[in-house]
């Protein structure tokens, strides 16, 4: 077992089977039905109530918990209207029904309208244009097609991307307003049968959410600090993360009229939905009145913290998963919560039978997720310095559904957790989670060489995390080792942010026995079991570094493609190919001429990164030399060892953040500034690059360079701890 010496290993594999027999589905599925019972959005009487019900069984079962409060802005809705106003009239009906199946779907005084928090306060009446996902390439579409959005209300449908992206990139391009629609093709009977015959999403089902522009995650009126009462908060006016147009979510059924009212172009064959209309592009002739307005009101958050003191109080592994939902959310987040409160259960009664881990394991129920994480970014914010001394690592989840393990975080972890799934065996196929998801990986490759990589890994593939849950703090914000796991890729369906998801949608379409929760159990409990009792912190940089050498390969492949893309672009349009293709009875405006950019020089990061290969290739084979000799030494040098490990991740950090996003301190995780939830690596260079500014994007490699030698140099003192730990003793 990575990190253990032959004395502690069995005794570690005899305290994680007793940990994985004893998690009972039953207990997960109890968990899910209170939990999940009332709506529970942030500010609700059973968001407290269920951060109070949490707290209790913690303490049940041996912890020392406490609940934390923060006080944030939380947004809702007082008014909203869609109206079509031209070519003929319709008002859009904004909201869900209830279904006589489905016992907690009528708990209407109680539940959030729909709408999507953080859109600023807007009453505005324009043409309407469909933008199909309304990303930046979308635009340019629209721009081929002669079609501007300026004075317009934009419709675009979900999926693509990040619905914040969405109202963001419309405003940037002139419009007054912005509507977000689940369209069927994406999210709903195109896929499957709808609810409540199937679990799809059904005709007036919408999808809630927060359209917080993610440059400062958290609340937005204390950005980069916590919201603690001494706090400087700024004036919601001043709030930067607020939108610049106001934006409402609608039903298929709600937008089906809208959009069959538009003319003009027929829309592209890849923005076509599934809803029984020709797509039109338009402007016109639909006219839409689109109307927001909002309290504007401070929320109080409860974050549920919990210890279980371990030998060495000083470190600690931490686990966290939400509690906050839209409404009811049982499974976004209460699959994931249900599980966390299981693990801990077990490790209660581990406890009571003698064993105790080696470093405290602190358990996080947070508050605030879905609006904008605004639990645990407060909360690290508020805890940042102890966290950088103290924290081994952070292990996160948030849904659970039924399939495949899927894992992101950090490279260091990705060696760790292998091992962990090679031990939990997949509750349907009886392999293990590992080997069914590894296969999985190469049934979905893209093509023979994907496959040929995949197969050649003796590792799980952990990718890189951008900013969708609760580890974006940790990560980006304190240099945290991350994981974010959970099983998914085989529910039948989705009622993601609806008044659908909740107990009875969950238990005839999901997971409905509990079996998958038991292994996310499993899972994350055995890892943060052995990340607590490890000799050595089960850290190995090999696979990071490789990871991170391939990061800066896709930057110079981005270069090398956009000069062949724009050279031969610009020598078609020289050459009238735009021209001569162009139908004359629906013209298209050509592409414009685009500079074609300059060669770059990532000499100083390819440079950085042979030391980190060569500093990571030497501490993985002294680790193997360590452990095939039995592993531990001397206790105060194992000490030291695994102080300098702690060390290693922190380095990732700038503290002067991401250029124009200083809160995103680390320089190889991070998600974009137009990908929200998508991780874009090194971001400093490639959102330059993405922004055809060349130059500035070079500007930033050498700083980019600077940390990973940080990072390499901090590798080879570890290395040297660890031949010295390894060193006969005279």
């Amino acid at each position: 077992m990575l990190g253990y010496g032959s004395q502690t290993s069995q005794s570690e594999r005899d305290w994680e089977k007793k940990f994985r027999d004893g998690i009972v589905p039953a207990n997960i599925r109890e968990n899910m039905q209170r939990l999940s019972a009332r709506p529970h959005h942030v500010g609700s009487p059973y968001d407290k109530d269920n951060a109070e019900w949490i707290l209790g069984k913690f303490k049940e079962w041996g912890f020392d918990a406490h609940i934390e409060t923060f006080d944030v802005l939380f947004p809702t809705p007082k008014q909203r209207v869609v109206e079509l106003l031209e070519p003929t009239k319709f008002t859009a009906k904004l909201q869900e029904p209830p279904l006589s199946v489905d016992p907690t779907s009528n708990q209407t005084a109680e539940q959030l309208p729909t709408y999507n928090a953080y859109s600023i306060d807007g009453d505005v009446t324009g043409p309407l244009v469909y933008v199909n996902f309304g990303n930046r390439e979308d635009y340019e579409q629209l721009d081929r097609m002669g079609v501007s959005v300026k004075g317009a209300i934009v419709i675009a449908r979900y999926g693509g991307g990040w619905r914040g992206v969405k109202p963001k990139v419309a405003a940037e391009h002139g419009a007054i307003g912005c509507i977000i629609y689940s369209d069927p093709r994406n999210d709903g009977y195109y896929e499957g049968d709808d609810y409540p015959g199937g679990g799809w999403r059904p005709r007036f089902g919408v999808q809630r959410g927060s359209v917080m522009d993610t440059d400062y995650p958290g609340d937005p009126l204390t950005p980069g600090v916590g919201a603690t009462p001494d706090a400087k908060r700024l004036a919601i006016k001043d709030a930067k993360t607020i939108t610049k147009i106001p934006v409402l979510p609608i039903s298929y059924g709600d937008a089906q009229p809208l959009l069959a009212a538009l003319k003009g172009e027929v829309a592209p064959d890849a923005w076509r939905g599934g809803l029984p209309i020709t797509y039109h592009v338009g402007p016109g002739p639909a006219k839409v009145h689109l109307k927001v307005e909002s309290n504007w009101d401070l929320k109080p958050l409860y974050d549920v913290i919990a210890m279980l003191h371990g030998t060495d109080d000083q470190h600690w592994v931490l686990r966290g998963n939400h509690h906050d939902a839209w409404v009811n959310g049982a499974e976004d987040p209460i699959s994931g919560q249900a599980a966390l409160l299981e693990e801990a259960r077990m490790f209660g009664e581990l406890h009571r039978e003698g064993w105790t881990p080696k470093r405290t394991i602190v358990y996080c129920a947070w508050d605030g997720e879905e609006p904008g994480l605004l639990g645990s970014v407060e909360w690290v914010e508020t805890h940042v310095d102890e966290l950088k001394q103290r924290a081994v690592a952070y292990i996160n989840s948030d849904s659970n559904s039924r399939g495949f393990l899927f894992t992101g975080g950090t490279q260091d972890l990705e060696s760790f957790v292998s091992g962990v799934a090679r031990d939990v065996q997949d509750p349907e196929t009886k392999m293990s989670v590992f080997e069914r998801s590894h296969l999985h990986s190469i049934a979905n490759a893209r093509n023979a060489e994907e496959r040929k990589d995949v197969r050649k890994r003796h590792d799980l593939d952990v990718r890189a995390l951008g900013d969708g849950s609760d580890y974006t703090a940790f990560q980006d914000f304190a240099g945290i080792s991350t994981l974010n796991l959970g099983f998914g890729g085989e529910e039948d369906g989705t009622q993601y942010h609806s008044v659908y998801d909740d107990f009875y949608w969950y238990t005839h379409f999901v997971d409905t026995d509990f079996i998958y929760g038991r292994a996310l159990a499993q899972t994350i409990g055995s890892a943060v079991m052995r990340l607590a009792d490890a000799d050595l912190i089960p850290l190995d940089y090999a696979p990071q570094a490789e990871t991170i050498e391939k990061y800066e390969g896709e930057l110079e492949k981005l270069l090398k493609d956009k000069q062949e893309e724009f050279t031969e672009r610009n020598l078609e349009l020289q050459e009238g190919v735009f021209r001569a293709i162009n139908d004359p009875r629906r013209p298209a405006v050509p592409p414009p001429v685009e500079a074609v950019p300059p060669y770059m020089n990532f000499a100083p990061m390819k440079n950085a990164l042979e030391a980190l290969k060569k500093s990571s290739d030497r501490y993985s084979k002294d680790l193997s030399k360590w452990q095939a000799e039995g592993g531990p030494s001397e206790s105060q040098k194992m000490e030291s060892l695994n102080e300098d490990l702690l060390k290693v991740s922190r380095l990732f950090l700038n503290e002067k953040g991401l250029p124009e996003r200083p809160w995103f301190k680390n320089q190889i995780y991070a998600p974009g500034a137009y990908t929200g939830y998508g991780a874009k690596p090194i971001a400093a260079v490639r959102e330059y690059m993405d922004e055809k500014k060349w130059k500035e994007a070079e500007g930033q490699v050498p700083q980019v360079a600077q940390v990973i030698e940080n990072v390499a140099a901090s590798i080879d003192k570890c290395a040297d701890d660890l031949e010295a730990l390894a060193a006969p003793q005279q």
